[in-house]
């Protein structure tokens, strides 16, 4: 019997990203995929202990859409959608709540399945909490295929081999440091000057004008496809991913570093030396060194570098949800 799963989708980007990879991997012959459409209102930034088992801070739209019959699964995909899915289970106790990432410590016993990265470790811990390497993500073979074939063309003059690098920027408004950025720079000048090669490079809306005009300064030299934040035109981020023959990208992004380390390719990941990076971002950066998905960037070994394998926790987070 196919058994139906609702997916609370919201505007965090990082989070959709990993719910479509738990969806994706997922048996399609065994369930149905319904994704709601989460859309917030000004109550949402309100503590989880007052918004409880409620759809408070939740557009009408959102509500409407929110009703019985309620499904055999919900999947929780950040913080703010975790009352949505407590809401599902008051009024449909057979429904199974799952949520990824850790969603603090109010109802934390109403789901079924709660998905943590091992970085979270230091949080409130429970019978139905299971603990992953990075976080789910969407990048397998077949995605890699697609952007390949979309990509390959526009990159096919530049220079071989094709480094990504990949830029985050400022975390919970700690701006990217400029002795970061240019310690970045030098880094990837090092690792061009010895390999060759071409650049593609990208930003995000956390780079900063600042951060962004010293990386454009600093690298102008390197022959590179770039796309900075808010540049016209499709984004070629799946591009780079596939098209890429070893990845560069900062550590604040915990999921753009597990996309990357999706693709087996090898990855070089900086953290940087002014305190910019939480310590839990050093725990989720060491973890990936550990599992030997990726190498810091500054490490005397960079050039003998191959990774152990492709990380996707999705398919682990799929099995665990087809066996609950």
């Amino acid at each position: 019997m196919v058994k139906t799963i609702w997916s609370l989708m919201d505007d965090r980007r990082g989070s959709v990203g990993q719910a479509k990879g738990v969806l994706n991997a997922l048996n399609p012959q065994e369930f149905e995929i319904v994704e709601k459409t989460i859309n917030y209102n000004k109550f949402a930034g309100l503590p989880n202990w007052l918004r409880g088992r409620s759809l408070l801070g939740l557009k009408s739209e959102s509500k409407l859409q929110l009703r019985a019959p309620f499904p055999d699964y919900v999947l929780s995909i950040s913080r703010r959608t975790a009352p949505v899915a407590r809401y599902i289970k008051k009024h449909s106790p057979h429904t199974k709540i799952i949520q990824l990432m850790h969603p603090g410590n109010t109802g934390l016993e109403d789901f079924d399945l709660v998905i943590v990265p091992e970085h979270d470790k230091n949080k409130k811990s429970g019978a139905n909490i299971h603990y992953i390497v990075g976080c789910p993500h969407r990048v397998d073979d077949k995605y890699l295929a697609a952007a390949r074939a979309e990509w390959a063309e526009k990159f096919a003059k530049l220079p071989k081999p094709l480094t990504a690098v990949i830029i985050g920027g400022s975390i919970k408004g700690k701006p990217f440091p400029p002795e970061d950025v240019s310690e970045l720079c030098r880094n990837i000048k090092r690792l061009k000057q010895k390999i060759g090669g071409s650049i593609l490079i990208t930003t995000s809306r956390r780079t900063g004008i600042e951060a962004e005009n010293i990386i454009k300064k600093e690298l102008v030299d390197l022959p590179q496809y770039p796309y900075f934040w808010g540049s016209a035109g499709d984004n070629p981020y799946a591009g780079f991913l596939a098209c890429a023959d070893n990845i560069v990208i900062t550590a604040d992004s915990v999921s753009m570093c597990c996309e990357s380390t999706g693709t087996g390719k090898p990855i070089y990941l900086f953290v940087g030396g002014n305190h910019w990076l939480t310590p839990k971002h050093k725990r989720f950066a060491q973890s990936l060194v550990d599992k030997k998905c990726a190498i810091f960037i500054d490490a005397p070994d960079i050039f003998e570098f191959q990774p152990q394998s492709a990380l996707n926790a999705a398919k682990e987070v799929a099995e665990l949800i087809e066996n609950l």
